[in-house]
């Protein structure tokens, strides 16, 4: 049988952002995948380089909207590294709240989506509708549904009255109940189980081989989860638990991320009602010494890495983002092989992909000066060499 290309993408409406795939296939069956990255980079690392420390906070915050909340606590604490200095225990707190409140409007978006890919849309619309729940907490906390600028370096610009406290706390009852629905949806439904079990799989040899993050890795029986191995804001003092399933599929990385979701809340609750009492931020310092720092947070979809650089000043020299999607997307193109057609948009969404905070690969050519961007194997390729 002859193989033939299918093209899928740039623009899809099974990929909520641009991206192509480009599928090798034998009659039904996937052989082969290729990932092509580069469609909506932004430059955003070089940009870090010329802006002040407070701008940014901003910046950090745009790479990715949906998980905007761990990318400023990672930033924030990347720089509050390099300064020497920790924020006082009710911004960590506090952090810690809206942290995991973008948690689980992350998972309610991509299980509504999810169930949209399946032939769902009743299930779409009511996980939506209630993920609007969640974002009408995080803007009674923070004051904004979706850029939220909360964290700020020293700690968060914005305290909660125990009157929020108790709101929140009722609403994410209501929302408790809700999310066991779905639970229950997700693990019975026969229709959805069909769909999900057994495809798309990643043993986890190969989820540890391709260093995958995040759910995927929780998914492939990886038990691995930052906010636990390397705790920070007030993980520490908060208890939880970490999911993780061995059925290494669609079905188990959607499990995840339902289960995620229940203990999210949980999370919430308790830092609710026992949040300590004192500041909320440090006194600002503009200039950071020279010095280099690495801060590690556990976003939605896996591990976010910063990495900073300061030659002294209040600009930095270098900021390096490595975002969970990009290390996931290797993994990517053997979750497709041996599966059908049909099956590609349900383990694309397992995925999660965010390709906004992904594609920030560039070459510039000294000599012409001109820019061309590249694909994650064309880059691997040159590096080779």
């Amino acid at each position: 049988m002859s193989v033939i290309n299918l093209i899928f993408g740039p623009q899809h409406p099974a990929l909520h952002e641009p991206e192509l795939f480009r599928f090798k296939v034998e009659g039904e069956i996937v052989v082969k995948a290729e990932p092509r990255i580069g469609y909506v980079h932004r430059g955003i690392e070089k940009l870090f380089e010329r802006n002040s420390y407070i701008r940014g906070i901003y910046l950090s915050e745009r790479i990715c909207g949906i998980c905007n909340a761990a990318h400023t606590v990672c930033y924030c604490q990347v720089v509050e590294n390099a300064l020497g200095i920790e924020p006082p225990p009710r911004a960590r707190y506090l952090r810690t709240i809206v942290h995991e409140l973008n948690r689980i409007h992350s998972h309610l978006l991509l299980l509504g989506v999810a169930a949209e890919e399946l032939g769902f849309d009743t299930l779409f619309m009511l996980i939506w509708r209630d993920r609007e729940l969640v974002m009408d907490l995080i803007e009674l906390v923070t004051g904004n549904r979706v850029m939220t600028a909360f964290n700020t370096i020293g700690g968060v610009r914005r305290d909660i009255t125990p009157e929020v406290a108790e709101k929140c706390i009722k609403a994410l009852s209501k929302l408790e109940e809700r999310v066991k629905y779905y639970r229950k949806v997700f693990e019975e439904d026969p229709t959805i189980r069909r769909r999900t079990v057994e495809v798309g799989v990643l043993p986890r040899k190969e989820a540890i081989k391709y260093c995958v993050v995040g759910p995927m890795a929780r998914g492939s029986a990886v038990d691995v989860d930052i906010r636990r191995d390397w705790p920070y804001a007030a993980y520490d003092e908060i208890p939880f638990n970490v999911i993780v399933r061995d059925e290494c599929d669609v079905w188990a990385r959607l499990m995840v991320r339902v289960d995620e979701t229940i203990e999210a809340i949980n999370i919430v609750r308790y830092a609710l009602e026992h949040l300590p009492k004192g500041e909320i931020r440090l006194p600002l310092r503009r200039a950071v010494p020279p010095a280099e720092a690495v801060s590690r947070v556990e976003a939605p979809r896996g591990e976010l890495i910063y990495h900073l650089i300061s030659k002294g000043g209040t600009i930095p020299y270098r900021l390096k983002v490595r975002t969970p999607t990009l290390a996931n997307l290797l993994a990517a193109a053997k979750l497709f092989e041996g599966n059908t057609i049909a099956d590609i948009p349900a383990i694309l969404v397992s995925i999660d992909p965010c390709f906004a905070c992904t594609d920030r690969v560039t070459l510039i050519d000294l000599k012409d000066n001109k820019v061309k961007r590249v694909s994650l194997r064309e880059l691997a390729r040159r590096c080779r060499k």
